[in-house]
């Protein structure tokens, strides 16, 4: 279940709840939900309880009610009421592993659809060189998310003093592109090459660029040792804990999860910082999972690793599940980069 679909069910839960005279509140247009701030509160948090109250105390007894009616609904394992009327939503494994399925089997076109059918965005060609860029790759986001283009002003981002040429000279096409992209539209982007040309960790692009590498040298030693990746969930184990319940692999699902929704929202407020600030999320949401939660088996039985963990050669169910994981974080980040018109190398 990804946050939009959430969303949504929430927003049908307080439908339902006021059609059956168990609220009587005015039903919102939307509902938000979030990834709680704190690991331990749920998959995701929504204040919409807090939003409906008319009055103190009334915002427990609206979450108490949602609360009860959300538990009836498939895949939603559980639900706690946090001070002062916060519900924090726990996701059963099989939504995880779905998700998971989802982007595999979608690849680079995970988070493409129809969330703007019917929606017109105005988009002009601009002359200066990073405002042509700018809607050049916001016009793929609208494609890509089912809104139509129509003839507008161009979007408005503060110029550069270089040419288009000069950039590509001085930097490359991948950090040109970023250098422009990635800051908001009324920021000045940074185009010192010694910063956009490191391979450190506080080069962003690197960052990204090299978190996709890394999913790939994942996957081609998970093929030397003949393990197949398959995303599985908590009813797929018998005497092993069950699979995407460590709080980095919670963390980089709900970075997958939401992705759609970014990509709707660079599209229709005509932003593509907001995809290149997704990205830079989901490399560091990769890197603490990769660190944490080995994807593969390593050293002798019994053998253990820099943490203490016990290491051993046969690879498990879980191992199989984190490579997963993995490989559709690599996807992931490999269509965003695609959609900004920057590569993702398999080596770096």
């Amino acid at each position: 279940m990804t946050p939009a679909q959430l969303s949504r069910t929430v927003l049908h839960t307080v439908r339902r709840a006021v059609e059956d005279d168990e609220l009587c509140v005015a039903v919102p247009e939307r509902v938000k939900v979030r990834t709680p701030p704190r690991p331990g509160c749920g998959d995701y948090a929504t204040n919409v309880a807090l939003l409906l109250a008319r009055a103190d105390g009334d915002a427990l007894r609206i979450a108490e009610v949602l609360r009860r009616r959300l538990l009836r609904t498939p895949g939603i394992a559980r639900v706690d009421i946090a001070d002062p009327g916060f519900l924090n939503i726990t996701l059963e494994g099989t939504s995880h592993a779905q998700l998971v399925r989802a982007v595999l089997s979608q690849g680079l076109r995970y988070g493409h659809g129809d969330a703007l059918a019917g929606v017109s965005v105005p988009l002009g060609a601009g002359d200066e060189v990073r405002a042509a860029l700018v809607a050049h790759v916001v016009r793929g986001l609208v494609d890509a998310t089912g809104g139509v283009v129509v003839p507008g002003d161009g979007p408005v981002v503060r110029a550069v003093p270089v040419s288009g040429r000069d950039l590509l000279t001085r930097l490359g096409p991948d950090a040109a592109r970023w250098a422009l992209l990635r800051p908001a539209g009324h920021d000045l982007p940074d185009l010192d090459p010694a910063h956009l040309l490191s391979q450190r960790e506080d080069n962003a692009l690197f960052r990204v660029q090299y978190a996709h590498a890394r999913t790939r040298a994942l996957m081609r030693n998970a093929g030397q040792f003949g393990i197949i990746p398959e995303p599985q969930s908590d009813a797929d184990f018998d005497s092993e804990p069950g699979a995407y319940r460590h709080p980095a692999e919670a963390a980089l699902l709900a970075l997958l999860a939401d992705y759609p929704r970014t990509l709707e929202a660079a599209a229709r407020h005509r932003a593509p910082d907001r995809l290149a600030r997704q990205l830079v999320a989901l490399a560091d949401g990769f890197f603490r999972f990769h660190d944490t939660c080995p994807a593969l088996p390593s050293g002798p039985s019994g053998e253990s690793g820099a943490s203490g963990e016990s290491r051993e050669r046969k690879p498990s169910a879980v191992h199989r599940s984190r490579l997963a994981l993995a490989d559709a974080a690599g996807a992931v980040l490999a269509g965003g980069l695609h959609l900004l018109g920057i590569s993702a190398p398999e080596h770096l």
